[in-house]
């Protein structure tokens, strides 16, 4: 083999090498920004990371006004009274899913209550039927749709009432009992909607 026929050979294989290494880094910067485009917006992330929520300032009877957002969702949480809390544990003959069977909340809500604590409920404030926003009715006074009435959540679009545990009266259009978000309490006045956390 000549020295020019050596020579060409050893400058195709530094010219072949040069190109490929071209190409594998090209590759590689075309690959990085596909990948990051697999990844959430900062928006998305927003919509969906957890939220805090100070209800140091949430007295009995009353709903936490604004109602915020969880995921998009209004969720509802209120302060319910010791006569509230007795209502939920011992008048459930009306109810189509007292024991929230088949409704969906964390294993910490499984009680007649459906929350950490019986005195502060924390629900997604949709409907189960059609995704309506019910309104909140705090007390158990005679209302037109209901002259027995014992407070909760009344969904006008169809006519579901919900106790004050977010549970479905029977009979009614909404097919499940308000849903139970993942919460935990951050301190004694702040709740992290959002993540199950740390037992409160």
């Amino acid at each position: 083999m000549s020295e020019d026929t050596l020579s060409t050979n050893t400058n195709r294989r530094y010219l072949l090498l040069a190109t490929t290494g071209v190409a594998a880094v090209g590759a590689v910067g075309a690959a990085i920004p596909f990948v990051q485009s697999w990844q959430p917006s900062a928006r998305a992330r927003a919509l969906g990371g957890p939220i805090e929520v100070d209800i140091g300032k949430l007295k009995p009877g009353e709903i936490l006004r604004p109602v915020p957002a969880w995921r998009g969702q209004p969720v509802f949480v209120v302060r319910r009274t010791p006569e509230a809390i007795a209502i939920l544990e011992n008048e459930v003959e009306n109810l189509a899913d007292s024991d929230s069977a088949d409704s969906e909340q964390p294993d910490y809500a499984e009680n007649p209550h459906r929350s950490r604590n019986p005195e502060i409920g924390v629900y997604v404030g949709l409907c189960t039927h059609l995704g309506c926003s019910p309104e909140f009715e705090g007390d158990a006074q005679p209302k037109p749709f209901d002259s027995d009435w014992k407070g909760g959540f009344f969904c006008p679009c169809h006519g579901s009432k919900f106790d004050l545990a977010g549970r479905v009266e029977k009979n009614l259009p909404a097919p499940t009992n308000l849903r139970v978000p993942p919460y935990y309490y951050e301190t004694d006045t702040t709740l992290v909607i959002g993540l199950d956390g740390r037992v409160a």
